[in-house]
């Protein structure tokens, strides 16, 4: 059964998309899984190339709104840069064959439609419809009161920017790092002899509790001192305190200790790590805290605007796994774009890669209301 707005529901409707998706999305299909009238969240794809292999698009298209817990029904919103075309039999819609091979297998997989939107650069209009009508954008209004609509000018890839640092700021970082690498990679392996600068004493004390270290750079995650930021890029490099910061930054403290000691046996004597805390980095478990996700993030991208640029790749991963758990693979690709650039081999970021490109995602992802 498809159920079809009016003109009326669908202008709203295409008025909060882009508060569902977070941005306003470009060049892209949307996708709204619905369940009975309610939709609480938005997939985004990039649209189907003419080389794309059709099938495969929709198939993982509609594969990745029915795993969404509770759907029956499904809007797909077309967003592009390319104009309908006039014909003297009416309006031809641009990606129609796409869309009606979505709403197609949508319609297999037991999930009704809801509506069919197209939005471009002079109009919008139904799919649905069997005359379209191109209708003005000014009809398009967004609802400034609801939640996310503030800044939303954006789209799919805005925001990736790194935070501009002044000069002096990166050279205070780069001493720092340099400062404390050579205490605790050097012969001496953390040993203070009591001439250290008290900015380095206090690194080096910071670390002495890995997990409550990471904890405490998400209580102001762009106030990090020069020291601390060096000693977050340190831990950051080393991968078993890497892997604690992602697993605690996504679920708590007390997790983050269990990950740590965990990793330490498995280092030291080869004990398996618990399959929970593993699985974690898979985007399995509970649905992590997304303004938790979001302080870390900050933390990572403050971190890597301030590096050195070689010691980048470390932070810029971490960046693009917290953006692949709140939901941004599209944001995470970019970070990863950014680690290749530096290093092609971070191995990481290749495992990241993989990940995304394969059109995985957290499994939390798919739990209605639990994505971005």
């Amino acid at each position: 059964m498809t159920t079809v707005l009016r003109a009326t529901d669908s202008v709203a409707f295409l008025g909060i998309v882009p508060a569902l998706a977070g941005f306003t999305p470009r060049n892209s299909i949307v996708l709204l899984p619905f369940h009975g009238t309610r939709t609480d969240g938005a997939m985004r794809l990039d649209l189907p190339h003419e080389q794309s292999d059709l099938d495969a698009y929709v198939d993982a298209a509609v594969g990745l709104v029915a795993r969404v817990s509770g759907t029956d029904a499904v809007a797909v919103v077309v967003y592009t840069d390319e104009e309908a075309n006039a014909t003297r039999d009416g309006w031809v819609l641009p990606h129609a064959v796409a869309v009606d091979c979505v709403l197609g297998r949508a319609e297999e997989a037991g999930l009704r439609a809801v509506d069919a939107l197209c939005v471009t650069p002079s109009g919008w209009s139904s799919y649905l419809d069997e005359d379209p009508e191109i209708r003005p954008l000014t009809q398009i209004v967004h609802p400034r009161d609801l939640p996310q609509m503030e800044d939303l000018d954006g789209d799919q890839a805005s925001g990736t920017e790194l935070p501009v640092i002044a000069l002096v700021e990166q050279e205070r970082v780069r001493a720092a790092s340099v400062e404390l690498s050579a205490l605790l990679d050097g012969a001496a392996r953390g040993r203070l002899s009591g001439h250290e600068s008290p900015h380095l004493i206090s690194a080096v004390v910071m670390l002495e509790d890995v997990p409550a270290f990471f904890e405490s750079v998400l209580a102001a995650p762009d106030e990090l001192s020069p020291f601390a930021t060096a000693a977050l890029l340190w831990c950051l490099d080393r991968p078993l305190l890497r892997d604690v910061a992602i697993a605690q930054w996504a679920t708590d403290l007390a997790c983050g200790v269990r990950t740590l000691d965990a990793q330490t046996a498995f280092a030291e004597s080869g004990v398996m790590v618990p399959d929970d805390v593993g699985q974690v980095f898979l985007g399995r478990g509970p649905t992590p805290d997304a303004d938790r996700l979001r302080r870390a993030l900050c933390v990572v991208r403050e971190a890597a605007a301030r590096a050195p640029h070689a010691d980048r790749p470390a932070p810029l991963t971490a960046a693009a796994w917290l953006s692949w758990a709140l939901g941004k693979a599209t944001h995470a690709g970019r970070y990863l774009e950014m680690v290749r650039e530096i290093d092609p081999r971070y191995s990481l970021a290749a495992l990241l890669q993989t990940m995304i490109s394969g059109a995985m995602l957290p499994e939390w992802a798919f739990r209605r209301g639990a994505s971005e």
